[in-house]
Formats: structure tokens, sequence, C-alpha cells
């Protein structure tokens, strides 16, 4: 096992070189430090004088890959790929184009988003899960064919809708919740709940549908049929045999969330005005923040990376049979 995990941790890191790598070449050589600055200091009629200045001010006046003017080992650390690429994976941040220094904002936003994301993301597993075996416990039945039509319309609906809808009914009409905004401390619960609740709503109808196809599936199978003609209650060969063998399709669907869980959610943090992460990244691209942008693109990709990873490890802790393979 201990060989195992080692293999795909390995494999996880040599992944994210390669995104790093592609990702520096996105930024630095597609569009260039001459590019950002024009950007950011206004377009096409700046001075050559003001451009220089602006690079030399956050760092972006070296060479990509080698310094021919530096002396010794500075031709290779006195560069761009070194200075904002490879440091990232020491967590040297930097600063923003701004000034502010990426790893302090990152620390301070990284609670509003967590206390969202993290709640949102257990409870819209477990009641999606209760949804589905509810659902499976009524098969064949008029109730389950219309819990199907049921999370087949609420998937159907776009996200916006619920956020809008929930904003006017929570908010607006019945007044028992801020549209917007945020608090720190005990507070924070009146302005979660709201996104709380529509984040679980609007993802109930895809999860729920998914996670019962994934126990429906395994309802057909031998050992089903055979632990039922033995008399096993269906409760219990759901509980005790069907939700354990359907739990890699579901750990694969939960392990895409996960980089979510610290990045944020942009479209909501944007709505309620949460100061996440996600929050975060929407202003670093209205700003024109490339610093910003490009440290929170390195952290999804290492979050992600890392997801699949350990969702790998965990395939072969539910199955053994992922090891052999």
């Amino acid at each position: 096992m201990m060989a195992f995990t080692a293999r795909r941790l390995w494999q996880a890191l040599l992944i994210l070189l390669g995104v790093n790598l592609l990702t520096f070449m996105l930024f630095f050589g597609v569009n260039t430090t001459d590019d950002m600055a024009r950007l950011n200091l206004g377009g096409k009629r700046v001075t050559p004088a003001a451009i220089e200045q602006w690079k030399a001010a956050r760092g972006y006046d070296k060479p990509l890959w080698y310094n021919d003017a530096a002396q010794g080992t500075d031709k290779l650390t006195q560069t761009l790929f070194v200075q904002k690429s490879v440091g990232l994976f020491a967590m040297n941040f930097g600063s923003s184009d701004t000034g502010r220094d990426i790893a302090h904002d990152i620390g301070q936003r990284a609670w509003p988003s967590l206390a969202l994301a993290l709640p949102s993301f257990i409870l819209g597993m477990l009641v999606s899960i209760a949804v589905a075996l509810g659902l499976l416990l009524l098969r064949h039945t008029r109730l389950d064919a219309w819990g199907v039509v049921a999370l087949v319309v609420a998937m159907s609906i776009s996200g916006m809708f619920y956020i809008i809808g929930g904003q006017w009914l929570f908010s607006k009409t019945l007044s028992l919740l801020p549209v917007s905004g945020y608090a720190d401390g005990a507070g924070a619960w009146r302005f979660l709940i709201l996104p709380l609740i529509i984040g679980l709503v609007s993802g109930l109808g895809g999860s729920a549908r998914a996670y019962r196809a994934y126990f429906l599936e395994e309802l057909n199978k031998d050992y089903v049929r055979t632990a039922l003609a033995k008399g096993v209650s269906d409760w219990r060969v759901l509980t005790r045999h069907v939700l354990r063998n359907a739990l890699i399709p579901i750990l694969t669907g939960a392990v895409a969330v996960i980089p979510h869980l610290f990045t944020g959610s942009l479209v909501m943090e944007s709505f309620f005005g949460i100061p996440g992460l996600g929050n975060y990244v929407i202003e670093a691209i209205n700003g024109q923040d490339f610093a910003v942008v490009r440290v929170m693109v390195f952290i999804g990709a290492a979050l992600t990376v890392l997801g699949y990873a350990l969702t790998d490890v965990a395939y072969a802790v539910a199955d053994p049979r992922v090891r052999l393979e």
C-alpha cells in the first residue's frame, strides 16, 4: 500500500510540474510582461519608460529563462521562471501587482470560503445519498418515478435561477435573511445560511440522480439478488452492501469539488458578497492583477491533482483489486 501511495503521489508531482510550466508559458510567453504593463497603465499610449518602471517595481523586468547579465547561479535564479513559477512550490506567492501580500490575503479569505463550501459539500453529499437510497426503497412505484422526474427538472434549472429566486424569496419578500454581505465570528451564519441552502438545493438534482444510478447498477448484480432471496431486508442490502460497493464512483464525483472547498465558489461568493477566495479571483480578474490570478490557478491545479491522487489511494482502500491493476 505504501508503494502504491508513493507512486501515485510521484505521478501527481510530475503532472503538477507540467501544469505549472504550461501556466508559466501562457502568462509570460503568450501574454508578455509589456502587455501586462500596458493593460495596467491604461492602453497603448504608454511610454517605454513607464512600462519599464512598472515592470521593475513588480519584478517583471528579468529574463524568462536565463539571465546573461547575472553572475554564477544568479544566471538561473534571477529569472522570471524561478522567481514567479518555481517559487510557488515552496508556497512563496510573493506580492500582487497592487503590492499586497498574496499569502496574507489567501489566509484571510480562505476561512469564509471554507465556512461556505465545507458544509455545502458535506450536507450535499449526505442529503443526495439519503434521497437516492430513499428512491430505491420506493423503486417500481409512482413515488420513485415522480422523484426521478423532479430530480431531472431540478438539475435542468440554471444555478442563477436558484440564486436570484432565493434572494428574492428569503431576502426581499420574507425578509428572513440578508441578501448579501458577511460578518466575522459567530455572526457569519446569518450571511452563510442562504447561499448554503441554495447551493444544497441547486446541486441536489444532479448528484442524487447520479447516486441513484450507481446504486441501481449495484442492485442488479448477483450478490444483491442472492441476499434478497435469502430474506435480507432492502434497507440492510442498500446500506451494508450496495452503498459500500458504490463508493468508488461516489469518491470520483466527490473529489471533483475538493478544489472548490479551498478556492471558493466564484458565482456564489460574488452574488452574496462573501469575501472568500472565489471573490478574490473575480476582483483580481477585474483589476487585471496577473500575480493573484497566476497564484490561484496554481493552487487550484495543485489541489485538483492532489485530490485525484488521493482518490486513487481511496480506491485502493475501498477495493484492494485496484492495487493489483
